[in-house]
């Protein structure tokens, strides 16, 4: 058999196995229609039926069950689309997310609810609570924490004052273009950031543009609009405004840290059932007396729970008074949680779940 006619051949299954796939998915979103009809049918629509528990098993069995060639990753961002297009038959998701188009959270947004979402920019992290909490927006994406650059600060105090539950996280990768119109970063007169993207690629530029300006602006978006339109500007920022902006990159990936990965939260208005790997979140206060901290701590401990952060903000009470944000593995209606919380909360002054949710994965 000749080369020709060999690929003849390989593009002929692909050509059945394309038709395969495509009777498949349609058959998926004909059952997707189904289950929202039955929701309907029982009082159970609302016009939302994603359920972010279900959307985690289903990810995590078809990683598992993934035989390759392609990456378990991959693969998960595959199907998320496909959910993401069938739960969009009934009405797309609508996500605000902190703003503009183009921002590291806008790509969290659409890795956790797929490209079918429709994805709202917020001008501030409290613009998106606000959003959620109007019904404005169905879930709101925002980030808390950085790798390398610690906790998202405002983030933990809209929690002090928001009714909102965390429904979900997202980790997300981050990679830093430098770009701009420049063939060479040395021949740059400036360049534009966020301050948390300058801070992420302080190395890589007292290395190799120490003389450069770094001007901190309100978001990566931002950075790629006005390098786009200020002759000699370059910006740090990702992909996302790259591609809006279609600004050239001078060097890509100039991240300290190749590991660097910010942490998103969703937000929404409904508590979220166990998927089987989950992580709960807790705002809590201690009494002013010796060992109090240790006293919040201990009862997970006692229980056999893994604390996997703890961060303290001012309480804005009086001075010098603190609460903690408590991440731990597990899931509020696990009976070593039921347990652990009812002992926890006999020693805490302050005491909310603020959610249990999923864990993500990279």
């Amino acid at each position: 058999m000749t080369e020709q006619e060999q690929l003849l051949a390989i593009r002929d299954r692909i050509d059945t196995i394309d038709r395969q796939i495509l009777d498949l998915i349609s058959a998926r979103a004909r059952c997707a229609q189904e289950v929202a009809q039955v929701k309907q049918a029982h009082g159970h629509g609302g016009g939302n039926f994603y359920r972010p528990e279900r959307e985690a098993q289903v990810l995590r069995r078809i990683m598992e069950l993934n035989p390759g060639p392609l990456s378990s990753e991959e693969v998960g961002r595959l199907f998320r689309e496909i959910m993401s297009a069938c739960l969009a038959l009934e009405r797309p998701l609508r996500i605000a997310f902190l703003g503009p188009e183009g921002t590291f959270t806008q790509a969290a947004a659409l890795k956790h609810f797929g490209h079918s979402a429709l994805t709202l920019p917020q001008r501030a992290i409290d613009e998106v609570f606000r959003e959620v909490e109007s019904g404005d927006a169905d879930y709101g994406v925002v980030p808390v924490e950085n790798s390398t650059e610690g906790v998202v600060n405002h983030t933990l105090d809209m929690f002090m004052q928001s009714s909102l539950n965390i429904c979900g996280e997202v980790q997300l990768r981050i990679h830093h273009h430098l770009a701009g119109f420049a063939d060479d970063p040395k021949k740059l007169t400036r360049i534009y950031s966020h301050a948390q993207s300058l801070a992420q690629c302080r190395e890589w530029l007292d290395a190799n543009v120490p003389g450069v300006p770094r001007l901190p602006v309100a978001s990566n978006a931002e950075a790629a609009r006005m390098a786009r339109n200020e002759p000699g500007a370059g910006c740090i920022t990702g992909q996302g405004a790259l591609d809006i902006y279609e600004l050239p990159v001078i060097v890509a990936n100039i991240e300290d840290q190749p590991d660097n990965t910010t942490r998103f939260l969703i937000i929404g208005t409904q508590p979220i059932p166990p998927s089987g790997d989950d992580r709960t979140t807790l705002l809590v206060s201690s009494y002013s007396r010796p060992g109090s901290l240790m006293a919040l701590l201990q009862p997970l401990a006692d229980h056999g729970l893994s604390m996997t952060r703890i961060e303290s903000r001012p309480s804005r009470k009086s001075m010098w008074d603190y609460v903690f944000f408590i991440d731990f593995d597990g899931h509020i209606e696990s009976p070593e949680v039921v347990s652990a919380l009812a002992d926890l909360q006999q020693a805490a002054s302050l005491f909310r779940v603020l959610g249990s949710y999923p864990k993500g994965v990279l």
